[in-house]
């Protein structure tokens, strides 16, 4: 098995010495994403809802430009600031992942690069 470093043009850049993506063998393993403008322009600073939609519109983005999706998520693993929002979270989430959710964990955490309210990582099949 070989490990391959996956760019992520349509995802955001990479915010230090890291690749957005991993694959070895069909598995792929994703960075954790937090939300960070696709363009480059820096952190979106805005409510919890604001940024746990980007972070996961980035996961999305990274998971498609190496040949993979959504679907196609085993396991997440989701960082917060604030367990509070974790009803808030949910909400959200069921939206981008729909049904057949991946497994999960969730944990509050005392800080987050940039001050990131939120910050996602997962683990993915690669199809074919």
């Amino acid at each position: 098995m070989t490990k391959r470093c996956i760019a992520a043009p349509s995802g955001p850049p990479a915010m230090g010495p890291y690749s957005p993506a991993v694959a070895a063998g069909n598995l792929l393993f994703i960075s954790g994403q937090g939300p960070v403008k696709p363009d480059g322009s820096g952190v979106l600073k805005g409510t919890f809802e604001e940024e746990a939609r980007l972070t996961l519109s980035n996961v999305k983005a990274v998971l498609e430009d190496a040949g993979s999706g959504l679907e196609h998520v085993v396991k997440s693993v989701i960082f917060l600031k604030d367990m509070d929002r974790f009803a808030e979270l949910n909400g959200i989430y069921k939206e981008f992942f729909g049904r057949d959710f991946p497994a999960r964990s969730c944990v509050q955490v005392a800080r987050l690069p940039a001050d990131f309210q939120i910050e996602i990582e997962c683990i993915a099949l690669i199809p074919g």
